[in-house]
């Protein structure tokens, strides 16, 4: 497989990242055809098993988002900063801490979003809670199984 192809999986799988914060964007769908335009295309069995292993968690992480309470997005004060800082900051924890960091690293974006807005800890400590309850932890079940994904395909493609 060459280098562009490689590059533009690596896009794909990228804004499949993207995509799981923004909402109405099917971003684990995304993450899982570049998943599968590489497997069909290296057809090793590394490739049929990170394809299949990433069919099967991104099957348990839709049944899990099931089952949370639905996303109730206005009211609870989401903004566009806030989204960015929460998936700047479970990128950086995924990579300074491996997979376990992506979940702090996303919950100290979304305090550190509104500790700036608002300016006190009681006050962005409750905000994030309210954020959390109405519409992070399924975001965050989807990031965090598509950093898997992704992390998983780097790694095969980096020392495979």
């Amino acid at each position: 497989m060459g280098v562009w192809q490689l590059l533009m999986i690596a896009t794909v799988m990228l804004l499949g990242l993207f995509g799981v914060l923004a909402p109405g964007v099917p971003g684990t769908w995304l993450v899982w055809a570049a998943m599968l335009w590489w497997s069909l295309h290296e057809r090793t069995d590394l490739a049929w098993i990170l394809l299949a292993s990433s069919t099967g968690l991104l099957l348990l992480t839709q049944v899990i988002v099931w089952q949370l309470p639905p996303r109730r997005f206005r009211g609870v004060g989401i903004t566009r900063r806030m989204v960015t800082y929460a998936g700047v900051g479970a990128v950086l924890g995924f990579v300074l801490v491996p997979v376990v960091g992506a979940i702090p690293g996303f919950v100290g974006g979304i305090y550190l979003s509104e500790r700036l807005r608002l300016g006190g800890h009681g006050q962005a400590r409750a905000a994030t809670r309210a954020v959390m309850r109405a519409a992070g932890t399924s975001v965050l079940v989807e990031l965090f199984s598509c950093l898997l994904i992704v992390g998983a395909w780097a790694g095969a493609v980096i020392w495979g």
